[in-house]
């Protein structure tokens, strides 16, 4: 059986879409962390990004300059809710990428009982992100094996 790194029921998952203050410079952070590549940006007539796209490895992310009473950014809320999971090739060389460009490693990558090599990491902007590379296919029965030890 071959594993892939991005397992197939993750393909086409729910795309986030972030909020934060500085859009344009987490848009190049993001290039530098994770090479990003940027998709499309819609400006503001204020020089804001009301709305852009990027892609970091295939998946797609949505971002914004947050304002207005339904959308804040995570500085602004003392921290997130959200932990932005991303599927990559190779966890190691993205996380090192990522802590280079200026992210807080808060866990270095490290296998995981679900079968994953994961690292975690806040941006700048108060995001966190959780990087993972696909290692072996388990089913559900060992899955939740492994999660009791």
């Amino acid at each position: 059986m071959t594993t892939t790194a991005v397992p197939e029921h993750y393909r086409n998952a729910a795309i986030a879409h972030v909020m934060l203050d500085g859009a344009a410079a987490a848009i190049d952070f993001y290039a530098r962390a994770f090479g990003a590549e940027e998709l499309f940006r819609i400006d503001g007539p204020d020089g804001r990004i009301l709305h852009a796209e990027i892609s970091i490895q295939g998946s797609v992310l949505m971002l914004g300059d947050a304002e207005g009473p339904f959308f804040k950014a995570p500085t602004a809320l003392g921290g997130t809710t959200v932990g932005l999971h991303v599927f990559v090739d190779d966890v190691d060389a993205l996380t090192h990428q990522a802590t280079t460009a200026g992210a807080e490693l808060l866990q270095p990558p490290t296998d995981q009982f679900h079968g994953d090599r994961t690292s975690i990491l806040r941006d700048p902007h108060g995001h966190v992100w959780v990087l993972l590379t696909h290692q072996e296919d388990l089913t559900p029965d060992e899955l939740l094996r492994r999660a009791r030890g």
